[in-house]
């Protein structure tokens, strides 16, 4: 993976004019990016203009320069103004006068003549006259001589048509050797092969012809800030011609979580292990082999592994072949794969148990460590279950003979779709009866479901670029829903989606957010795609289309996206091309969906009722408007496909559809009716104000909450709660509309409600105002008391039924309501009392430990507990509970063992620092904590990464005042400008700035409120 280091420094560069070059530069390899130091102009500054100001300015400067400075010793040495004793100046001299003149009519002459050169322009590439004017500079490899490429992304001359990867992992020097012939095929001649490599001790490099066999050494250069190498031809490469690049090297296994990585962990008999895994996604595969690291270059690979024979392997195709190669060494090969990205090439060694079962002609695996063979039963069937629904649905078969799920010790993210080899955290994958919850079993099933259908949306066609990730992960999370739905509807998943969606517009209503589809370029920009937007916002779009067009117009526009462009990659507009392929005619979908996917934010339809006639109006929905960042409405113009229901027939019924692609428009209903509520089941990407009608809404709540869906309840909830926040509608009337949940028994509005109450009571509560936050409990304990009371400790019930217990008698332990945290300490006193050996219900177990961890001794029992559970389901919520206790030194200690990865693993930090900033004692604590050890953490999960973006946000969130607001801003201008750029540390000042905002307007009406 890319160190951060190589983005902190810029490169030496080395003037063309003075230096020798090996070999010719096709024109159109040079380019002028200041600030990114890619290829650098003498005596230009990096002030950004407009691009003509710029191109004519930099080649002024470049043509004046050179007599400026050789006569500066003359302006130093001599004073144009001499004083006279009283302190006058006397006129200058003639000859002073006449030098400034020379000067001046020189620098004059080489302006005009910039600008009236014929024939030749000045652009970002130079001139483009043969007899360049200007010295091009290119960036020095680290050998001192010109590096021959001065692009991040990769030169279009050349591609990869496959590579031969032979590895050979070490799990006791914790070191690999490896090999890669790459066939390439020539587009436009060259004498440069430029391609990917990071953290690799090159040792050998020759180069083949086609139909030729001797391979010719050939040199080749680096440049580490851009994880590029150049194999330098010895004679010119013609078109259309393959040859084959032979690389040998060698590395570290990795001990971050990127790239070719090594982990540790405790067998049954508590002794340690090694264990090596990949994770390429989005830019590792480069610190594994040399490659052409970009989506678009898709080949195909043939991998074999020498391992220790008591070790496994697995890759993405089934193993062909096992061969020894010394005393105690074998080698596994692999079937060809199909062509496909380098980012989904992935290897495991390890030693690794599985259960598989066969479905339409391909093996279904799954494997863990051997201590959790027993946890994979649930994930196997639900693997096979889902396969067959996504091979009906897309109507094309799974491609492969085999599909493994592999349970990797220590992991970074959820999981990885690599084809074949999908590997996942263990809580994502292993499921315990005993131990795992009704919670459990649900992310369990979302992840297996996410990365299934990966295996056609990301691996059969790809993103051509990282801009357009949203095709991958929005896709992946617009099916993972959609599959649940059909198969597992019991699960009720599309609840989660519903407080998914209310995340990401939080983020997305803020001036910081970008389009889902947005130029990146930089590794650090490349790694902040992967958030909220590219995957809740892209598949909301998806769910809003889908309802529009029906699920068979979609299902059809689907099929013909993915026949199309199989084993290809593609681009947005691809996807609405297929979409009016089935429309017709009848629709222009690239119209509608340029105005979601190109516009960052969202739309907020204001809706007039009177009488019969509905009057609509749309503008953009923002917290807080900074001029200097602000585009004139007009730009702003969505194409909103609003829905809507009506007291005149039931919800299940008649939705009404209407296309608002205007600024405002009217809808005339056939009859006039007592209520009308949009967006039905939240939908659509949009909020409603109902203005006047919000009264109506009020009382249909308080009178028939039912008349609406469970969907619908919580959509009121939401919205009301962030027209409050922008000032549109009073927080009185937004508590006034929750005061029906007293009689609510579904999961969505309840959730929703005690999500906004708890926004408020964090905010009242690290303001210092407590005696405010305690009367906003003592409001959400009126609302929800009952409700608290009935649930009972055990895991009865329906999977929704038991997933609100969970969510409510978690909330009540945690916040001392009614008697639940003396319940759940009794009951953890017995569990302790009996050694950890007694049963508790899985759906209560983080009330019970968060209310044991209260105490010294039952934190100190807990951690132990912790330390020899073999469930990773109990060892979630004990890490939880542990982050929960109020003893700052335990806080303390529980994020710098994180960090060091030794009792608890790295891959928990976040979720740690997330809780423990939820709490009085650790909110400042985290902040700190992640101030002290900022370069480690960027090192361990590297900047941008959804990890390192989850950090920021968790442990500056719940800041509300201008001296915090000055310190989250003055720490990170002080660190490296790609930390400071973050588009997370913008949005954690935007937050910051909107809480300062919202406790000035709403802190005197909560008083008279409550």
């Amino acid at each position: 993976m890319i160190e951060n280091s190589m983005f902190e420094e810029e490169p030496d560069v080395v003037d063309l004019a003075k230096e020798p070059c090996l070999h010719p530069l096709e024109p159109d390899e040079v380019e002028y990016e200041p600030r990114s130091s890619r290829l650098l102009v003498r005596g230009l500054g990096e002030h950004e203009m407009d691009d003509d100001e710029e191109d004519y300015e930099s080649s002024a400067k470049l043509l004046g320069m050179s007599f400026m400075n050789r006569s500066s010793g003359l302006r130093n040495n001599m004073s144009i103004y001499r004083q006279n004793p009283n302190g006058s100046c006397s006129v200058p001299s003639m000859r002073t006068m006449v030098v400034c003149t020379v000067v001046l009519v020189i620098a004059v002459s080489l302006i005009m003549a910039i600008y009236l050169l014929p024939k030749c322009t000045f652009t970002k590439e130079g001139c483009r006259k043969k007899n360049h004017t200007m010295e091009l500079i290119y960036p020095l490899a680290t050998n001192g001589k010109l590096f021959p490429w001065a692009k991040i992304r990769l030169p279009p001359d050349v591609v990869p048509l496959h590579y031969d990867l032979v590895l050979q992992p070490n799990l006791t020097t914790l070191k690999f050797a490896g090999s890669v012939k790459i066939v390439v095929n020539i587009i436009q001649v060259t004498w440069k092969i430029v391609l990917h490599s990071s953290g690799l001790n090159i040792t050998k490099a020759t180069i083949t012809s086609a139909g030729g066999h001797q391979a010719k050494p050939v040199e080749f250069l680096e440049y580490p800030l851009h994880d590029q190498i150049a194999v330098m031809a010895p004679e010119a490469l013609l078109v259309g011609q393959n040859y084959t690049v032979n690389i040998e090297y060698s590395s570290n296994l990795s001990d971050t979580y990127y790239g070719f990585y090594k982990i540790s962990y405790k067998d049954e008999n508590s002794k340690q292990r090694w264990f090596a895994a990949t994770q390429f996604e989005p830019l590792a595969a480069r610190s594994a082999f040399p490659c052409f690291d970009e989506p678009a270059f898709k080949a195909t690979f043939l991998i074999k592994i020498k391992r220790d024979e008591k070790l496994s392997t697995l890759s993405n195709m089934p193993k062909k072949a096992t061969t020894p190669v010394t005393n105690g060494i074998v080698q596994d090969e692999f079937f060809v794969s199909l062509k496909m990205s380098t980012y989904l090439v992935a290897f495991v060694v390890a030693d690794l148990k599985n259960i598989s079962k066969e479905t339409n002609g391909s093996l279904v695996s799954v494997y863990a460590i051997p201590q959790h063979l027993n946890q994979v039963g649930y994930a196997l069937n639900t693997a096979v279950k889902l396969l067959e629904f996504y091979q009906k649905y897309f109507l094309i078969n799974y491609p492969l003979e085999k599909l493994d799920l592999v349970a990797i010790p220590d992991f970074q993210s959820g999981a990885m779709e690599n084809w074949g080899l999908i590997t996942f955290r263990e809580t994502t994958l292993l499921f315990d009866s005993n131990t795992s919850s009704a919670r459990d079993k649900k992310l369990i099933t979302a992840v297996i479901a996410h990365e299934l259908a990966h295996q056609w949306f990301g691996n059969l066609v790809t993103m051509e670029w990282w801009n357009d990730l949203w095709l991958n992960e929005g896709f992946a999370t617009f099916m993972e829903y959609f599959a649940m739905e059909e198969i597992f509807p019991e699960l009720h998943s599309d609840e989660d989606f519903l407080n998914l969606i209310f995340k990401a517009m939080m983020k997305d209503s803020l001036n910081s957010s970008r389009p889902v589809s947005s130029a990146v370029q930089s590794s650090e920009q490349i790694e902040e795609m992967f958030d909220a937007l590219s995957y809740i916002k892209g598949a909301s779009l998806l769910l809003m289309l889908q309802r529009y067009l029906t699920k068979d117009v979609f299902q059809a526009g689907i099929e013909v996206y993915l026949h199309n462009h199989n084993y290809g990659s593609a681009q947005s507009d691809d996807l609405w091309d297929s979409m009016n392929e089935i429309t017709n005619g009848t629709l222009d979908v690239k119209k509608l969906m340029k105005t979601w996917i190109l516009h960052k934010g969202f739309p907020l339809v204001t809706v007039v009722r009177k009488g019969k006639i509905i009057s609509v109006q749309q503008e953009k929905f923002l917290y807080r408007v900074e001029p200097e960042n602000w585009t004139s409405d007009a730009s702003y113009l969505w194409h909103i496909p609003l829905t809507y229901i009506t007291s005149s027939c039931n919800f299940t019924r008649c939705t009404n559809a209407y296309l608002l692609d205007q600024k405002s428009a009217v809808i005339e209903l056939p009859e006039e009716v007592e209520w009308i509520k949009f967006n039905v089941d939240m939908n659509g990407y949009y909020i409603v104000h109902y203005a006047e009608d919000w009264k109506t809404l009020i009382g249909l709540l308080k009178k028939n909450h039912t008349a609406l869906s469970p969907k619908d309840r919580a959509n009121l909830i939401n919205n009301i709660f962030n027209l409050a926040s922008l000032g549109k509608e009073s927080l009185e009337k937004a508590f006034e509309l929750i005061d029906y949940l007293n009689k609510e028994s579904s999961t969505a509005p309840l959730t929703q409600a005690l999500f906004q109450l708890s926004l408020i009571y964090s905010l009242l509560e690290k303001k210092g105002e407590q005696q405010l936050a305690a009367r906003v409990m003592h409001r959400i304990e009126h609302l929800l008391g009952d409700k608290i009371d009935q649930q009972r400790w055990t895991d009865d019930g329906t999977l929704s039924e038991r997933e609100l217990r969970s969510t409510l008698l978690a909330f009540a332990c945690t916040h001392d309501m009614r008697n639940c945290r003396t319940t759940a300490t009794e009951m953890f006193k017995k569990w302790m009392k009996s050694n950890g050996t007694m049963s508790l219900p899985s759906d209560v177990m983080k009330a019970i430990f968060t209310a044991g961890s209260k105490s010294s001794d039952g934190w100190q029992f807990l951690l132990k507990m912790y330390s020899s559970s073999v469930s990773e389901a109990e060892k979630s919520k004990m890490i939880e509970a542990l982050a929960s206790t109020e003893d700052v030194r335990k806080l303390i200690w529980l994020m710098q063992n994180s960090l060091e990865g030794e009792v608890i693993r790295a891959q928990e930090l976040s979720h740690i620092i997330a809780t423990v900033s939820q709490s009085l004692p650790g909110y400042l604590l985290a902040w700190d904590f992640v101030k002290e050890n900022w370069e480690k953490l960027t090192r361990k999960f590297h900047l941008g990464s959804y990890t390192i973006q989850n950090i920021i946000s968790s442990s500056t969130s719940q800041f509300a005042t201008k001296a915090h607001l000055l310190e989250v801003k003055s720490f990170f201008e002080s660190k490296s400008e790609e930390s400071s750029q973050l588009h997370c540390v913008k949005e954690a000042i935007d937050t910051i700035q909107l809480n300062i905002q919202w406790m000035e307007k709403n802190l005197a009406k909560l008083q008279e409120l409550l």
